[in-house]
């Protein structure tokens, strides 16, 4: 089976990334390089589905009220400035998220909702600050044997301006999951989608080598597994990448639990270019640990802490 990968539009109507403007807005920014948290996090089914609920199985019922306070709570002690996240829903769900953070005292003004192939599970980001270009990829397919596959959630890509004269590229990412499906090979649909991402960066540090990139998302796999290889690069290269490794308060680095194996893996990263990776506080950056985490999603929350360099 091979790992040809193709840029194709498919005839896909959902297939969209969503520009949000969450209220107006009417001032001139005060520009000034002062150090953010950037958040990224899985929400756990932040969306309408078939669920338990109180032991009874109930019908496209949304995420339960008790899971949302909890991840709200968490979202609001780690005080991101910019918040990337996976597994959020419709852009119904969407807004109510971000309403929900309103009046938790966190306002967005900005964001992307990345709507590809996958018509349930989605990509998105917010920011305090503008995004000022905008360039998801959500027709993305590769081939595997005579089947022509979509890229599942896409890749989330916009940049953003947390200072006058900086600017902070991100990419969002939620690759296929380990579960079993007819259409293919779950790990060797990871592998093609890694392989699409990869081809993407190496597009933007050809033409741009000191952009600040950070990359982040629910990858499915651990650090040395192919794909995350294929994601990070090539040692010492131009366009490799740095994993931002990170721990809890205790010491510990796995970020999602999988309870049904009782296993407990890191498969949430964030990697981030050489352009970007003076100006992280790796002192300051961690996963965030909180009694209620398995309340509100069965992945944890990484913090990194940024000092726009204007210079």
């Amino acid at each position: 089976m091979g790992l040809t990968h193709t840029i194709a539009a498919m005839n896909f109507k959902h297939f969209a990334a969503v520009s949000i403007l969450l209220c107006p807005v009417f001032t001139v920014p005060t520009w000034s390089a002062e150090e953010f948290n950037f958040v990224a996090y899985n929400l756990k089914n932040y969306l309408k589905m078939d669920r338990r609920v109180n032991g009874d199985l109930k019908k496209n019922a949304p995420k339960p009220a008790h899971e949302i306070s909890q991840l709200i709570e968490i979202i609001v002690s780690a005080n991101p400035a910019v918040l990337g996240i996976s597994e959020i829903g419709s852009l119904d769900d969407f807004s109510d998220f971000k309403k929900k953070l309103a009046a938790a005292g966190l306002n967005y003004p900005h964001g992307e909702l990345t709507l590809a192939a996958d018509p349930v599970r989605h990509v998105a980001l917010l920011s305090r600050f503008p995004i000022i270009s905008r360039n998801s990829q959500t027709t993305l397919t590769y081939r595997i044997g005579d089947k022509l596959l979509p890229f599942q959630r896409g890749i989330l890509d916009v940049t953003i301006r947390p200072a006058k004269d900086y600017r902070l590229r991100c990419l969002g990412l939620h690759l296929k999951s380990k579960r079993e499906v007819e259409q293919a090979d779950q790990a060797l649909m990871r592998r093609n989608e890694a392989e699409l991402l990869r081809s993407h960066i190496d597009g933007i540090l050809k033409e741009s080598p000191a952009t600040n990139l950070l990359v982040f998302g629910d990858f499915n796999e651990t650090r040395n597994e192919l794909p995350i290889k294929v994601i990070r690069g090539r040692y010492g290269s131009a366009a490799g990448l740095t994993d931002i490794q990170l721990k809890d308060d205790r010491g510990e680095s796995w970020t999602y639990y999988w309870r049904y194996a009782d296993q407990y893996s890191r498969f949430d990263f964030i990697f981030a270019s050489k352009g970007l990776l003076p100006e992280i506080n790796k002192d300051q950056s961690h996963i965030r640990s909180d009694p209620n985490w398995f309340t509100a999603s069965d992945h944890r929350p990484l913090v990194v802490k940024i000092l726009p360099d204007e210079s």
